[in-house]
This record gives structure tokens, sequence and C-alpha cells, in this order.
């Protein structure tokens, strides 16, 4: 008794990924009448009718959208197990990579990041674009090429991931501020004026929750939507910033760093890409370059 047609699985990700018959027939290059027995023999092998008539469209049945992230990364697992393992001519290549990164992470890693970048391939070039979220959709889609961030129940399931480095959040004031006079303690860092970074996923609000456990509450004067921001402003101002240590190590040059009074969880910033660039040579590349610079600048390397 023969196995299963694997081939299938690659006419079923086109069904799941596009939702119609005639979309996925022109994802793949064939007919509409070859799509439906394909579609129909996916039904017989799968018991369950997978898409099914909503007006003048088609829904997937519950089974279906419950396959659909699995199959779509057996489909992208097996697409870049078959790519040939080629090499590339760095000094010759000519690309721009697109890196998605939180503010901090272009400042502070950046720097070293180019200067590798521009000393093994001459001709490419980095674009960095702002993380505002951590929906994957960029990735997927081939508009960004690596992000890094943490990793969260909002990252597709398919999507790779590997740790740079580990970070927590500190508090940062202007050199000569009134909290760094003195012992630090919960009561003092709570009766400061702060502002505070709203961004989707940061986890801030554990240090509320910590500060609530001990009756205390911040006073938040202002709100902003990135760290560099935040420092900014903490720069020219008594105010109290919450930023992390690490991420944000190339932004605060000249102010004061303290631990916080409360215990906070630290957290794991990692690289993400998506499993179709698994075996493309110029991003395995640019990938390591990514992690020999985070290394190089977060140990106090000098400049290479």
């Amino acid at each position: 008794m023969g196995g299963p047609d694997l081939n299938l699985l690659f006419t079923l990700d086109a069904l799941l990924q596009q939702g119609s018959v005639a979309g996925a027939g022109r994802k793949l290059s064939l007919s509409p009448s070859a799509m439906s027995r394909a579609l129909a023999r996916l039904r017989t092998v799968t018991g369950d009718p997978l898409l099914v008539r909503a007006g003048r469209g088609l829904v997937a049945t519950p089974r279906a959208e419950a396959m659909r992230d699995e199959v779509h990364r057996l489909v992208e697992d097996a697409r870049a197990i078959l790519r040939p393992a080629d090499t590339v001519d760095l000094y010759r290549l000519e690309r721009t990579f697109v890196l998605r990164t939180s503010d901090g992470f272009a400042e502070t890693i950046g720097p070293a990041l180019i200067q590798r970048v521009t000393e093994e391939a001459p001709h490419v070039r980095i674009r960095f674009v702002r993380k505002l979220d951590k929906d994957s959709a960029g990735l997927r889609d081939g508009d960004i090429d690596l992000e890094t961030g943490v990793v969260g129940s909002a990252i597709g399931p398919e999507v790779r991931a590997q740790s740079l480095f580990s970070d927590r959040y500190v508090g940062v004031v202007r050199a000569g501020h009134p909290l760094t006079r003195g012992r630090m303690t919960a009561e003092r860092y709570a009766d400061g004026r702060h502002v505070l970074v709203t961004r989707q996923g940061l986890g801030l609000g554990a240090i509320d929750e910590a500060l609530g456990a001990l009756g205390l509450v911040r006073t938040i004067v202002t709100t902003v939507d990135g760290f560099a921001a935040a420092l900014a402003l903490a720069r020219g101002s008594d105010l109290v910033s919450t930023v992390p240590e690490r991420h944000t190590l190339g932004l605060r040059d000249a102010m004061a760093t303290f631990a916080l009074p409360v215990e906070t969880e630290p957290f794991t910033i990692s690289l993400l890409w998506h499993p179709r660039m698994e075996g493309d040579a110029a991003h395995r590349w640019l990938r390591q370059l990514v992690r020999q610079a985070c290394d190089q600048v977060l140990r106090g390397e000098p400049g290479v």
C-alpha cells in the first residue's frame, strides 16, 4: 500500500492561504479544473470538506483552520530543505536587507553591524525600520528580512527564532538628578515624575504590579511610543524613564542608570526570520553578522 501523496500538502497550503480554488490555481500555475480535482482528493484523504461555500466565496472548516499554520510550516520547511546549499560572492553581492527593530537596537548595535557589512560586502545596504508591534506578517510577506524582539504569542508559529541576548528594565535619569543621591527605594522611585513608554507587548505592567503590591503608584507625567523619546525627555528634565538596559546602551551616554527597586523578570531578545530564507546564503551570512555585532557591542569590545 502506497504512502500519502505529499504533493497534496503544497496544494492544501495554497488553498488554505488563498481561500479560493482560483487563487490557489494561480499560485501553483494550475487550471481551475485541476485545482477542483485536487480539492476533491484532499477532501477524500482528510475526510473533511476543508473549504465550503459561503455566499459567493469559500470559507475554511474548523479542521482546516486548525491545520492551516501547521501545513504552512511543513511546506516552508520542505522548501528550505530542498533548496540548494549555494554560496555567495559577498564582494559582488548587491542587495538591500530590511531589519525591523525596536528603537535603541539600531543606535546600539547598528554601527558595529554596518561596519562588518561594509568590510565584507561593500555593495550591501541595510535598511532599519522601526518596530511598533509584534505582528510577523512582514516576515511572511517578504517585506522584512530580519526582525529582533521578544518572542510572543503574536509571532507566527512558523517563524524561526534565535536568542541574541538577555535584557532587563532599569531606571534612567539625567546626570545630577535628585534620585542619583542616596539609596534608591521603591518609595523614592514611585514618587518620581515618570515618562512612560506605551507600546504593545513591552511588559512594563509588571513594574506597576510590583509597586502596587507595596501600595505604591507611579505618577505618569507624559507618554511616548519609544525608548529614544523617553530618554530624550529624561535627559532634558527631571523625568524618570524606565527602559531596557542593554537595548539602550547607545542612547544613555552621560545619563545616570539605576537598578529598579522592585523585582522584575529579565527577558530575551531574539533574532527572527521566515523559514523561506533558511537556505539563502546571503541571509545566513547576515544573521551571523547580527549575532557577531551583538556580541561585540554588549561585551564592550572595540570596533573591528
